[in-house]
C-alpha cells in the first residue's frame, strides 16, 4: 500500500477519534462555562450551528478542491478543526465556544476531501476495497475516541479538547509534510449557481417518485442526530454515568455496529430482500429505543446494544435501493440531494431533540428515545411507497 494512502487512512482514523473524544464530555464543559445545568438547548444550538456552516460551505469547499487541488483544502480543513478544539479547550465564555464550532463547521471537509483523494489515486477495481478500509478506520477511531474522551474528561473537563486539538495537529503535520497533491487543479471559473446548497433539492420535485426515498433518508438521518445531542445528558440524568461510562457505552455501540456492518448486511439483504432488510433494521432500532426509554439500570443499555446495532443492517440495502431510483447519468445529482437531506436533518433535528429533552428532562429523560422511535417508524410506510413507485417504473427503463 502506497504512503499517501496510509497517511489518508491514518488521518481519517485520527479525525474520527478527535470527534469522538468530545462527545462524552461536552455537557460538562457547557455546564462549566454557563454555570447552569439546563444545557440541553445549548447543545442543540451548538450542533445545529456546526451543521448550518457545513451545509452552506460544503459545496464551496468541494468546488475549491476541484479548482485548487485536494491538498490545500484538506490543510485548511485540518487547521480549522485544530483551531476549533483549541478554542473549546480554553474558552471562558459561551460565545467563544460557538465561534469555535462555527469555524469547525466552515472548514469541515476532512472526510469528504479524503474520500475524493482516495478516488483520485485508486484504480476503479480497488476503490470499493479502499473505501471499505477508510470506513473501518473511521469506525476504529470513533470507538477509541469516546472511551478515551470519557477517561480524560474525568481527570479534567477540558483535557479531551486539548487531546482532540493535538490529534488534528498531527493530522495537519502528516498532510503538510507527507501528502502530495492527488488532483491536477482545473483553475476553471467556479459556477456560482452550483454553490447554492438548496440547488440539489429542486431536482427532487422534478423526479416523480423520488421524494419518498429522500424523506426516508431525511427522517433516518434526523433520528440519528438524537444520539449526539442527548446521549451524554441522558446517561448522566438516568444512571449518573460519569464521562468514562458514557464513553464506554458509545464505544460498545461502535464495536457492535462495526461488526454488524462488516458481517450482516449482505446476508440480510439476500435473505429478506432490500425493502424488508430496511424495515427489519428500523424495527430493531425501535425495539432498542423503547427498551432504553424504560431502562432504569445501566446494564440494560449494554445488554441491548447488539439489537440496537442491528438497526444498521438495512443501511447498505437502502443506499443500493436509492441509487436505482434514477438513471446512471443522474447519480451525482442523487448523491448531492442525499447529502443535502442529511445536512438539513443535522440542522433541524438537534434543535428539536434538545428542546424536547429539556421539556422532559426532570420527569422522564428516557422519553427522548420514544420520540426517536416514532421518527424511525414514520420512515417505514415511506420505504414501501418509494419502492412501489420504483418497481412500477422498472419495466419502462429495461
Amino acid at each position: 500500500m502506497n504512503k499517501p494512502l496510509v497517511v489518508i487512512f491514518v488521518a481519517i482514523g485520527l479525525d474520527a477519534a478527535g470527534i469522538g473524544l468530545i462527545f462524552p464530555i461536552l455537557p460538562q464543559l457547557l455546564e462549566d462555562v454557563t454555570h447552569t445545568q439546563n444545557i440541553a438547548p445549548t447543545i442543540g444550538i451548538m450542533i445545529a450551528l456546526y451543521a448550518v456552516m457545513q451545509f452552506i460551505f460544503a459545496p464551496v469547499l468541494g468546488a475549491l478542491s476541484d479548482n485548487l487541488g485536494r491538498r490545500p483544502v484538506l490543510l485548511i480543513s485540518l487547521a480549522g478543526a485544530a483551531l476549533n478544539y483549541v478554542v473549546m479547550a480554553f474558552a471562558p465564555q459561551l460565545w467563544m465556544l460557538f465561534l469555535g464550532r462555527a469555524i469547525a463547521g466552515l472548514t469541515s471537509a476532512n472526510v469528504s476531501v479524503a474520500t475524493a483523494y482516495i478516488t483520485d489515486i485508486s484504480p476503479e477495481d480497488k476503490r470499493a476495497r479502499r473505501f471499505g478500509l477508510s470506513n473501518a478506520m473511521f469506525g476504529i477511531g470513533f470507538i477509541i475516541g469516546p472511551v478515551l474522551g470519557g477517561l480524560l474528561g474525568d481527570t479534567w473537563v477540558r483535557l479531551p479538547f486539548i487531546a482532540a486539538a493535538v490529534l488534528n495537529a498531527c493530522n495537519l503535520l502528516l498532510a503538510l509534510f507527507i501528502l502530495p497533491e492527488s488532483h491536477i487543479p482545473g483553475h476553471q471559473k467556479i459556477d456560482l449557481a452550483a454553490l447554492n446548497p438548496l440547488q440539489p433539492l429542486r431536482w427532487v420535485f422534478s423526479m416523480k417518485g423520488l421524494l419518498p426515498i429522500i424523506l426516508v433518508y431525511f427522517f433516518l438521518s434526523a433520528a440519528g442526530e438524537a444520539y449526539g445531542t442527548c446521549w451524554a445528558l441522558w446517561g448522566f440524568d438516568t444512571f449518573q454515568w460519569n464521562g468514562l461510562w458514557i464513553g464506554l457505552s458509545l464505544g460498545t455501540f461502535g464495536v457492535c455496529q462495526t461488526l454488524v456492518q462488516a458481517l450482516l448486511p449482505g446476508p440480510a439483504t439476500k435473505l429478506l430482500g432490500e425493502r424488508f432488510a430496511i424495515v427489519v433494521g428500523i424495527a430493531c432500532s425501535c425495539i432498542a429505543l423503547v427498551a432504553m426509554a424504560f431502562a432504569n439500570q445501566g446494564w440494560i443499555v449494554f445488554a441491548i446494544m447488539p439489537i440496537f446495532a442491528l438497526g444498521s443492517i438495512g443501511t447498505p440495502a437502502f443506499q443500493a435501493l436509492a441509487t436505482r431510483q434514477v438513471d446512471p447519468a443522474c447519480q451525482g445529482q442523487l448523491q448531492g440531494v442525499l447529502a443535502s437531506a442529511v445536512s438539513l436533518a443535522s440542522i433541524i433535528a438537534p434543535l428539536a431533540f434538545s428542546t424536547f429533552y429539556f421539556a422532559v428532562q426532570k420527569e422522564w429523560p428516557g422519553a427522548i428515545w420514544l420520540s426517536v422511535a416514532v421518527i424511525n417508524a414514520i420512515a417505514v410506510p415511506l420505504v414501501f411507497l418509494g419502492t412501489r413507485t420504483a418497481r412500477s417504473k422498472q419495466p419502462a427503463s429495461v
